[in-house]
């Protein structure tokens, strides 16, 4: 599977599953959600235990997730997109991941930490070349900014990219690289210019590009069917059209605005994963009976319940209202980065709550809580670590009068 651009212009005109584009009405949407929720239901937890014992998402789940139009969710229609606005994404995010998180990390940074960059910041050719291959499943995108060295200090990156000729050459190494060994395109971000954000251009490199590999993928703690593994680029030639936008210095304003994108659908993404830990939960505590009784009777279990209820609600309603909001101009950055910040430790709390209840069963390796609390650990580190959205929360504020506050 390889970013193949189709020149026949029909193809970037889809109008959507009905016909008229999921957005012709509310009905459509409520319509589309139920069909994925359905899916998740009927498909993905199902193949959660095959996932878990392949190490990787196979190609007919793959295939299935693309034909149920899930990669095209954040593009917009003139694109093949569905055109679906940042609440509907988040919506539709909620619902696949009830299931594990593996299967939304398979597609999950094509639509937002790739695609967005690229809608955002590229040039026509280049969002015409990738975008409706992205909608239709046929290029999985791997976001390639962290490095050995450096994560969160994303302004001090060292790979390079040094002008020759009609193109540029690649020098570096990226670390923790989801979807690396399954890409067909990543965005490289690489130092043309000198120290700082100014310094940093991205650039759309095509799998396959001379003096561009993969690692072996990393055996992780948690969402082990998801393949994350190192990218080396050694004297990586590309032509001067992967360089996104066809300016140089533009690297880091692309990186935030497709890692905003994707803080929303984390913070998203923890709301799923938390309903379904309570949904274990709950159907754990009415079964299982303790001194004569369900558990789900006793009081200090309720209480459990009831703060893994609301704090689940508590991060939704944030989310939804970063995600209505997500179209002003500019971002509610803050706000996005509090619903990341809050959602992500949340279900992490949620998680243990959910562990204490079922007691030893919920620790034992092949029970779904266990892989839950496994896989809802590294919502507290990628796209930013819970500190570091401390950290942007609290400048913004700092930067408000007391009125704003």
């Amino acid at each position: 599977m390889r970013c193949v651009h189709n020149d026949d212009d029909t193809s970037h005109r889809h109008e959507g599953v009905w016909g008229k584009g999921v957005m012709g009405g509310n009905m459509e949407f409520k319509a589309y959600l139920a069909e994925v929720e359905a899916f998740t239901r009927e498909e993905l937890i199902p193949n959660e235990e095959r996932v878990e014992r392949l190490g990787y998402v196979p190609n007919d789940l793959v295939h299935r997730i693309a034909e149920l139009r899930l990669f095209a969710i954040s593009i917009p229609e003139t694109y093949g997109g569905l055109g679906l606005n940042q609440e509907q994404q988040v919506l539709l995010t909620i619902a696949f991941t009830r299931a594990s998180a593996v299967f939304r990390a398979r597609f999950s940074t094509t639509i937002g930490l790739c695609s967005q960059a690229i809608l955002d910041f590229g040039t026509e050719t280049q969002k015409r070349k990738y975008l409706p291959a992205m909608a239709e499943g046929r290029c999985t995108g791997a976001f390639s900014l962290t490095e050995p060295d450096y994560g969160s200090d994303a302004a001090s990156l060292e790979t390079t990219a040094v002008r020759d000729g009609a193109g540029y050459v690649l020098n570096g190494t990226k670390r923790y690289i989801t979807n690396a060994p399954d890409a067909d395109m990543f965005l490289v971000m690489a130092r043309t210019g000198g120290p700082g954000a100014g310094g940093v251009s991205a650039f759309a490199v095509d799998a396959g590009a001379p003096g561009l590999r993969t690692s072996t993928p990393f055996d992780m703690l948690g969402q082990r069917g998801s393949r994350v593994s190192e990218v080396y680029l050694e004297d990586c030639h590309v032509p001067a059209e992967a360089l996104v936008g066809g300016e140089e210095g533009l690297g880091l304003k692309a990186a935030l605005r497709g890692i905003n994108h994707a803080r929303t659908h984390v913070a998203a993404t923890c709301v799923g994963q938390a309903k379904r830990l309570i949904g274990e939960a709950v159907h754990h505590a009415r079964r299982r009976r303790q001194f004569g009784r369900a558990i789900g009777e006793h009081q200090l279990v309720q209480a459990m319940l009831a703060d893994m209820r609301a704090e689940t609600y508590a991060a939704e309603t944030m989310v939804l209202d970063c995600a209505r909001r997500f179209e002003q101009h500019p971002l509610p950055f803050a706000d996005i980065a509090c619903a990341k910040y809050f959602a992500s430790e949340m279900v992490s709390r949620v998680a243990d709550r959910a562990v204490q209840i079922l007691g030893g069963q919920g620790y034992m390796a092949e029970n779904a809580v266990a892989r839950l609390y496994r896989d809802t650990r590294v919502f507290r580190i990628f796209e930013g670590t819970s500190q570091i959205q401390q950290q942007q929360i609290a400048r913004a504020m700092l930067r408000q009068t007391p009125e704003e506050h």
